[in-house]
């Protein structure tokens, strides 16, 4: 650390050939050297400057001599830090000596300079400066670790309180958010319900107005029928994604230890049609077991297969590649205390999207296409990450437009239990 403070020294001398010999013996490269020909140039130099390591000043220079320099240089608060060696050709008895030393001198050197002894005595009072530079940085490390320490203890003394109050608000918080919950799921499953009804009767009634007076509608009559089916199967598949969405309500004690690889291949038997419709390719790494709830985890996987084939490109048949691994946590994966988890990754080559996006597709009812682009309710996606959450996962997804999307299922092994599952 040392090797970064600025040394910087101040050479005063009437005579140019001593300050040049002075500077090749101190090696400009080493140190940062500035130059004065006289106390007056010195002086205005310190004016402006003040970070001086050292001054080596002649004593004996017309006008201003180096006592009388020094005198003046001391006078300046700031300037009482730099040492100054006094250089001279006279060999002064005790009482001049004293007087130098008096002024602020702290050693002298003798005419004609030997280099190994400026260099020697210079390096000392660098060494020195560089153990007082680091003394005081520690003081003010220390001065600023005691004043936040003084501000940490009078906060959280200030904020004892307001802990007090902000832990009361949480619970009130706690208490309105499990009701509003609650009667989430129940507007949920009553308006699935609800909304049946009417739908029936839309879907009736439009099927007799098809079968009695289609050939009795022009082209445009026939294609608004044609829209209120497709409204209504749309609107069938949303209240069917809402009721399912609010009866994701499950126990932990009713987990079963189950094979994931023949839950996926329910799921494909389930979906042949679609996927032999799409003429996709569907490839899968070995799965592992776990302790999951089997019913759920068919209908997460349904529901990325479902999206992947919806979202295909096309001009590529699509292919949907599911791949399994075994992974440690890190920071980013905070949620599963475990010291284990299974990543399930599904890659398809559809059209992707927008990475800016990511995290706003399992928002409930949120879609990136419009309506008139792909089928779907907009909460498929929110299923898979209630799911997910269900089982004290994780789901994120990476995607790139027109390249594909990797959905990404992370499932803890052990269960609250501390059972571990198996590959």
């Amino acid at each position: 650390m040392s090797n970064a403070i600025k040394v910087k020294i101040l050479l005063v001398d009437d005579r140019e050939d001593n300050l040049l010999s002075m500077e090749s013996i101190l090696e400009p490269g080493q140190y940062q050297l500035v130059k004065a020909s006289s106390g007056n140039g010195a002086l205005k130099i310190l004016l402006k400057e003040w970070d001086f390591t050292l001054i080596l000043m002649d004593v004996e220079m017309p006008g201003m001599n180096g006592l009388e320099t020094a005198e003046m240089i001391y006078q300046r608060e700031k300037l009482k830090h730099i040492p100054i060696v006094f250089i001279t050709a006279n060999s002064y008895g005790d009482e001049k000596l004293f007087k130098g030393y008096k002024t602020g001198a702290v050693d002298y050197i003798y005419k004609p300079i030997q280099p190994d002894l400026l260099r020697a005595k210079v390096a000392v009072f660098v060494d020195l400066y560089r153990k007082n530079h680091l003394l005081l940085e520690q003081e003010q490390k220390l001065k600023a670790i005691n004043k936040n320490l003084e501000i940490e203890v009078r906060d959280r003394i200030a904020s004892e309180e307001k802990v007090k109050e902000l832990n009361k608000q949480l619970l009130k918080n706690i208490e309105k958010l499990e009701s509003a919950n609650k009667e989430m799921d129940q507007f949920a499953n009553i308006a699935s319900h609800d909304l049946q009804e009417p739908l029936r009767k839309i879907r009736m009634f439009n099927d007799f107005i098809v079968l009695k007076y289609r050939n009795k509608l022009d082209n445009e009559g026939q294609m608004y029928l044609d829209r209120i089916k497709v409204a209504c199967e749309r609107m069938q598949i949303l209240i069917n994604d809402i009721h399912t969405f609010s009866k994701i309500d499950v126990t932990k004690n009713a987990l079963e230890y189950s094979d994931m690889n023949q839950l996926f291949n329910e799921v494909l038997s389930e979906m042949g049609q679609l996927i032999k419709k799409k003429n996709a390719k569907v490839s899968i790494d070995p799965l592992p077991k776990l302790y999951v709830f089997p019913s759920l985890i068919k209908l997460l996987f349904r529901n990325l297969l479902n999206n992947s084939l919806k979202f295909s490109n096309d001009d590529l048949e699509p292919e949907i590649r599911i791949t399994a691994i075994m992974e440690t946590p890190d920071d980013s994966f905070s949620k599963i205390k475990v010291t284990k988890y299974w990543r399930i990754n599904f890659h398809d080559n559809g059209i992707g999207f927008e990475q800016q996006y990511a995290n706003k597709i399992f928002a409930f009812f949120k879609r990136l296409k419009g309506n008139s682009e792909n089928e779907g309710s907009g909460v498929g996606l929110s299923i898979c990450k209630k799911i997910v959450d269900v089982h004290s996962g994780h789901i994120s997804a990476k995607s790139i437009v027109n390249k594909g999307t990797v959905f990404t299922i992370s499932l803890p092994i052990e269960t609250p239990d501390g059972v571990i599952g198996t590959s």
